[in-house]
C-alpha cells in the first residue's frame, strides 16, 4: 500500500512539475523564448538570475491584455453612461459630439479625433465621486455586451495573457498594467480578470477635488486629465510610481513603443513583447492603417531590438477567455 501512495504521489508531483504553464499557446519561437526568459532569470544558478524584487513586468490593458476593437471599451462605457445621464439631464448633451455620443454613433467621435474623446470622457467622468464612478464601472460589466461578438466585456480577456500573467507570478515576478485606459475604469475589474491587486495599475487620470459631501470626506472627478499614460508617458509614470526598471514589458501598439523600448534598454536580462493582431477569424486584424491600436515602429524596429512578435494567428490556440 505505501509502495502504490508514494508512486502516485511521485506521479502527481512530476505532473505538477512538468504541467504546461502556457497551455494555449503554440510550441513555437513565442512560447520558447518566454518560457526560456523565465527561466533563466529565476534560476540561481544561472549567471542572469534576477532577485525577485526586480522582477517587474508591465503590460498595456487595451489590445494587450483585452480587446480593443472597434473602439476602446472604455469608450463604449462612456457613451453608454451618457445615454444614461441625459435620461435625466438632456442638458448635458450639450453639443454635436455629445448628441452623437449619446446615440453610440463611433464615427462621429473618431472623425472629432483626441478633442472629441476627452469631451465625452468630460462629460461622462466628471462630477462623479471615484465610489460611485467604480460601482457604475461594475454594473456596467455586468450588463454590456460587445456589439461583434455578444460576449460580456470582461469575458474578452485574452486566455494566453492571463496564462502568462499567472505564471510570472507564480515566478516570483511581480505583474503590473501600465495603460493609456482610465486608472478608476481599470482598477473595478483588473484584479478579478488578471489577478493584478488595484494599486498596481496605472493609466491615465483626471484632475480631482477633495470635498466633503455630507460630511463624508470624498474624493470627486473633475474635468480635465491630468496625465495621459501613453507613449513617453509610461515609462515616466513607471519610473515616478514603481521606481524600478521592468525586465519584461508587453503591448500592441505604438503607443507601447516608449515603454518597451525603456525596459529593454537596461542592462541584464530584458524581454520585449508586442502582440500583433493578425486573426481577422477568430478576432480582429489589424497593425499599420488602423486608428485604434496602430502598430508601425513595433513591427519595423522591435525584431531588431530583439523583441517577441506574437503572431495571434500563429502562436495562440485560444483567444478569449469566454469562447474560442
Amino acid at each position: 500500500m505505501k509502495a502504490a501512495l508514494f508512486t502516485t504521489f511521485l506521479s502527481i508531483t512530476a505532473t505538477a512539475l512538468f504541467a504546461d504553464p502556457l497551455p494555449s499557446w503554440d510550441d513555437g519561437d513565442s512560447k520558447s523564448r518566454i518560457v526560456e526568459f523565465v527561466s533563466t532569470v529565476t534560476d540561481p544558478n544561472h549567471s542572469d538570475y534576477v532577485t525577485p524584487a526586480e522582477r517587474i513586468a508591465v503590460f498595456d490593458n487595451d489590445g494587450t491584455l483585452w480587446a480593443e476593437q472597434p473602439v476602446y471599451f472604455q469608450l463604449i462605457f462612456a457613451m453608454d453612461r451618457l445615454e444614461e445621464l441625459a435620461k435625466t439631464d438632456p442638458a448635458i448633451l450639450n453639443s454635436p459630439i455629445l448628441e452623437a455620443a449619446a446615440k453610440g454613433d463611433v464615427q462621429t467621435i473618431a472623425e472629432g479625433g483626441h478633442e472629441a474623446l476627452i469631451e465625452v470622457i468630460n462629460a461622462s467622468h466628471a462630477g462623479a465621486s471615484v465610489d460611485d464612478f467604480q460601482e457604475s464601472v461594475a454594473d456596467w460589466l455586468q450588463s454590456a455586451r460587445h456589439p461583434d461578438t455578444g460576449l460580456p466585456y470582461y469575458q474578452m480577456t485574452y486566455q494566453p495573457m492571463v496564462e502568462l500573467l499567472r505564471y510570472l507570478r507564480d515566478e516570483g515576478f511581480s505583474t503590473y498594467i501600465v495603460s493609456g485606459g482610465g486608472l478608476h475604469f481599470m482598477r473595478v475589474f483588473a484584479e478579478d480578470a488578471y489577478g493584478i491587486p488595484p494599486e498596481q495599475v496605472l493609466g491615465t487620470y483626471a484632475d480631482a477635488t477633495y470635498e466633503a459631501i455630507d460630511g463624508k470626506p470624498t474624493i470627486v472627478k473633475s474635468p480635465g486629465i491630468a496625465f495621459i499614460d501613453d507613449k513617453q508617458g509610461k515609462p515616466i509614470n513607471i519610473e515616478r510610481t514603481i521606481g524600478r526598471r521592468p525586465i519584461l514589458a508587453a503591448g500592441n501598439s505604438d503607443g507601447d513603443f516608449a515603454m518597451l523600448e525603456w525596459t529593454t534598454a537596461g542592462e541584464g536580462p530584458r524581454l520585449g513583447m508586442l502582440i500583433h493582431h493578425t486573426d481577422s477569424e477568430r478576432e480582429w486584424a489589424y497593425d499599420r492603417e488602423s486608428p485604434i491600436g496602430k502598430l508601425v515602429d513595433g513591427l519595423d524596429k522591435g525584431p531588431d531590438m530583439g523583441w517577441v512578435i506574437v503572431d495571434m494567428a500563429e502562436d495562440w490556440k485560444r483567444v478569449y477567455t469566454g469562447a474560442n
